[in-house]
């Protein structure tokens, strides 16, 4: 039987064996150096997500308060003018 070029009895897989795969050392290094650049970017990404969230809930809480605040003082208000 043929093998995927033509060549008779030759397994698919010999033929790949002593090439390269197009990428070296280098290449792998780069790609790593890439990723950790990524994965601290990331990192530091959601730091500050975490950060505004934090700050976001202690805003709309803040607002929670001022508007029970605002609206016991508008039923003392409302409840003086009553009487």
């Amino acid at each position: 039987m043929s093998g995927p070029n033509g060549d008779l009895g030759m397994p698919v897989e010999a033929g790949a064996e002593g090439e390269d795969d197009g990428f070296g050392e280098a290449e792998y290094a780069a790609i790593n150096s890439m990723l950790d650049q990524i994965n601290s970017c990331l990192d530091h990404l959601e730091e500050k997500n975490d950060h505004l969230h934090a700050r976001l809930q202690e805003l709309l809480e803040s607002n929670r308060q001022t508007r029970l605040e605002f609206q016991q003082q508008l039923g003392e208000a409302s409840s003086d003018a009553t009487h």
